[in-house]
């Protein structure tokens, strides 16, 4: 996936809703608030907020984590291949954690133990080098049409926002990837001491859009952190990948449209 940069010139909501590969569907639940007319229609928000997932969903890694990993390792005498990285990275991820949460303040201790249990290097300065690479937006890709997507819901008056179970890495990510400032909060576990699925990160991601659950729909990659999570406090989840396979998929469920009166 390539990210798309280029903030969309004047008229581009119009043009963008008029794309002939947009498709609005017909929605019980929409505002009072009309946008605009499309093609004789008008246009309606289904929901007042989008909720984002950062890893996973919004942001996608630019070349797969084990191959990185193996990479870099190669000058510290790293000799596991890719797909021993792979298989202990996964272990390494999925194995319980003493703290309260993963990511505390920068995640170092988390990070540090998945490096040298997916790799088997111990290595200090090796798991320094891996971590400030992730901590760079050029590691990363945004999906196709995410600028021009969340510049049109914000346009057309949808609150956005990031919810994610990260480090405090991810604000400086965002800002590398130019989308910082599209977002109308962004709420990290690391730093309101919650972790998805847990209600309170969701309920502070509303509280600071100030939108209430029903109104508000989170998109997501797991099942349990967010699907479950989100649901429990009453918003609509799609499982990106499943529900919705691109942002295309996000803005033409949530700009909906009904005909005009005769």
């Amino acid at each position: 996936m390539e990210a798309f940069l280029t903030r969309w010139p004047h008229g581009a909501l119009s043009r963008a809703l008029k794309h002939p590969n947009l498709k609005f569907p017909q929605s019980g639940r929409l505002s009072f608030m009309h946008t605009r007319t499309v093609r004789g229609r008008w246009v309606n928000k289904a929901y007042d907020a989008l909720l984002l997932d950062a890893g996973g969903t919004l942001l996608q890694l630019a070349e797969p984590v084990e191959h990185t990993y193996a990479s870099i390792g190669q000058k510290y005498g790293v000799t596991a291949t890719s797909w021993e990285v792979k298989q202990g990275f996964k272990r390494a991820f999925a194995a319980p954690w003493s703290g309260k949460l993963r990511y505390q303040g920068d995640g170092r201790p988390f990070w540090k133990r998945v490096v040298g249990e997916a790799t088997g290097c111990a290595n200090d300065d090796y798991f320094e080098e891996v971590y400030r690479y992730f901590a760079n937006g050029d590691a990363w890709l945004l999906p196709n049409g995410t600028y021009e997507t969340l510049s049109i819901l914000k346009d057309a008056g949808v609150k956005l926002a990031v919810v994610s179970n990260f480090d405090t890495r991810l604000r400086k990510l965002l800002k590398d990837l130019n989308i910082l400032d599209l977002f109308d909060a962004v709420v990290v576990s690391s730093e309101v001491g919650y972790e998805k699925p847990d209600a309170q990160i969701f309920n502070a991601a509303l509280d600071k859009v100030n939108v209430a659950a029903g109104r508000a729909v989170h998109v997501g990659d797991d099942e349990v952190a967010d699907k479950i999570g989100a649901e429990a406090v009453g918003i609509d989840c799609w499982l990106w990948g499943l529900d919705v396979k691109s942002f295309v998929d996000i803005m033409s469920r949530i700009l909906v449209s009904d005909p005009l009166p005769p």
